[in-house]
């Protein structure tokens, strides 16, 4: 635990990602103050010192996981002519999944402070689901003009149904519930008229 007046690395991914695991273990029930802090083995305190309450504590967690997906979005056209287009918009699509998981995206959506903060944020200009989908649309369109990409597949309807169907996913997968990342595959394959990774071909 670090000491008082001692500074913290990285403290608010720190922070985050003891949340994750409160989260996982405990569910949003279990989420406090005390419970992170106590998860990241730092001073109690700590989570106030950076962010006003909790409600600014899970919005600005679910931020930064939406802005990381971004990001990754953001690096699809590196990948234009590359391997399978499948394959290289699964990780996207489960990407998707993965920034703040369904039990974060869930967790906002119960505290209207927190999503409140997140839809103010988004209006600004955060990145989030627009960015990501406008991101999927310019790689599909690329690989579409080199021919890796079938005719009949509409680019910005495709990614349309991906960011849609994770916005889905994220607030009607709770723990307990069926895994949705085989859905997301499934989505994609049949978007993009290939089987899924492992499936035997047509």
């Amino acid at each position: 635990m670090s000491p008082r007046g001692v500074a913290t690395p990285d403290v608010r991914e720190r922070l985050f990602a003891a949340a994750e695991r409160v989260l996982e273990k405990s569910g949003p029930g279990g989420l406090t103050s005390r419970a992170i802090t106590t998860e990241a083995g730092c001073a109690k305190g700590l989570l106030h010192i950076h962010f006003a309450g909790l409600d600014e504590f899970v919005a600005e967690l679910c931020l930064d996981r939406f802005a990381r997906t971004a990001t990754k979005a953001q690096e699809l056209p590196e990948l234009v002519g590359q391997g399978a287009v499948a394959a290289n918009l699964d990780a996207v699509a489960l990407a998707l999944l993965d920034s703040g998981g369904p039990v974060i995206a869930g967790l906002a959506m119960t505290r209207p402070a927190a999503a409140l903060r997140i839809r103010e944020a988004l209006e600004g200009g955060a990145p989030g689901f627009t960015a990501i989908q406008e991101a999927i649309t310019g790689y599909l369109e690329a690989e579409r003009r080199l021919g890796r990409l079938a005719d009949a597949v509409d680019p910005p309807t495709a990614a349309l149904a991906i960011v849609g169907t994770a916005h889905h996913l994220l607030m009607t997968t709770w723990p307990g519930t069926p895994d949705p990342r085989a859905q997301m595959t499934g989505l994609v394959a049949a978007l993009l008229g290939s089987p899924p990774e492992g499936a035997p071909a047509p």
